[in-house]
This record gives structure tokens, sequence and C-alpha cells, in this order.
């Protein structure tokens, strides 16, 4: 049972973080991690013939716009297990409009992966990448009737202060429940 909540504060920081891996590269599948049993909960099956185009988690102790901890894309040459901890730093995010709400993608690169290191920003990436990624985002619920739309792309620097701000927003969330 993974209890997210116990990793040291030292682990995630705005430049290099653990991410809880959730999705892996090249699935249909939607998991969410469940807090109150520790295990991932099977939310739906995309509608679309669409598949995640990178794995997809999220980085604990954040909190983000949506409520949710902060979500992660992180790109690497295998797809990685469910509920795994991988140490990533990021090259960017994307912002987007989800079902109404502002929702927020950190897009890392794993340090233990060596061909990969290389990427420090999103314009290292191959164009197509990007691209996929984007698509993704923009047409994964579409066949549900619900509605995403990107609203902003950003660099490595400004996905830290994402970070920075959600990392923020979850201690003053512990604050009020102490």
């Amino acid at each position: 049972m993974l209890r997210w909540n116990a990793i040291p504060k030292d682990w995630i920081q705005k430049d290099h973080f653990h991410a809880v891996i959730e999705i892996p590269r090249g699935s249909k599948q939607k998991y969410e991690y469940d807090d109150r049993v520790g295990m991932l909960r099977l939310d739906r099956i995309l509608y679309t013939s669409t598949h995640y185009p990178a794995n997809y988690g999220f980085i604990p102790r954040t909190l983000s716009e949506d409520g949710d901890a902060l979500d992660v894309l992180v790109l690497s040459t295998e797809s990685l297990a469910p509920l795994c901890l991988v140490e990533c730093y990021p090259i960017g995010a994307f912002s987007m409009i989800d079902e109404d709400k502002e929702d927020e993608k950190i897009i890392a690169i794993p340090f233990g992966d060596p061909q990969m290191r290389s990427w420090l920003e999103l314009e290292d990436l191959p164009e197509h990448m990007l691209t996929e990624m984007q698509h993704f985002f923009q047409v994964y619920k579409e066949l549900e009737g619900k509605g995403t739309a990107l609203t902003k792309i950003h660099s490595a620097q400004s996905a830290q202060r994402v970070i920075e701000k959600a990392l923020d927003k979850f201690d003053r969330w512990i604050e009020r429940k102490e």
C-alpha cells in the first residue's frame, strides 16, 4: 500500500521530485490513486482511440487548483509500472481547461533514463512528441462530451514556479488540518 503522504518533504522540490506513476505510457486505462485505500482505482477506459502518450501520474505533497495533487507526464523510453516512484526533473508544463476547471500538467524527465537526460526544455523534444501530447489532451475526453482546451505551454523555469505554488498550497492545507 502506497502512503504518498509519508514521502519525505525533501524528495519533492521544484527542480527535482519523485513522481508517482498511475498510468503507463500507451495505456487507455485511466487509473486514479485512491488515498483512502492506498490503491489504484480504475476510473474508466478512454472512450477515444487515443492512448496516454507518456507515463502519467502525480507529484506527492502538492495541491493544484483542481484540488488534486499536481499532474505529471513522465517521458521515458519505457512504460513505467503503476505506483512506482520515479525521480524526475521538469522540462515544461501545459496549462489547460478541463471541464471548466484550470488544470496544469508538468512534463518531466526521469533521472534514471540515460536516453532522455539531455532534454532540459520542451524545445529539446522532437517536435512530433510535443504535438502528440498536445493533441491527446485536446481530444481524450471528446467522445464523452466533455471539453478540454490547452491554454498555455510553459518553460522549465515556469514549470518550477507551478510546482512551487502547488507545494506551498499543500503546506498551507496541511497546516490548516493540524
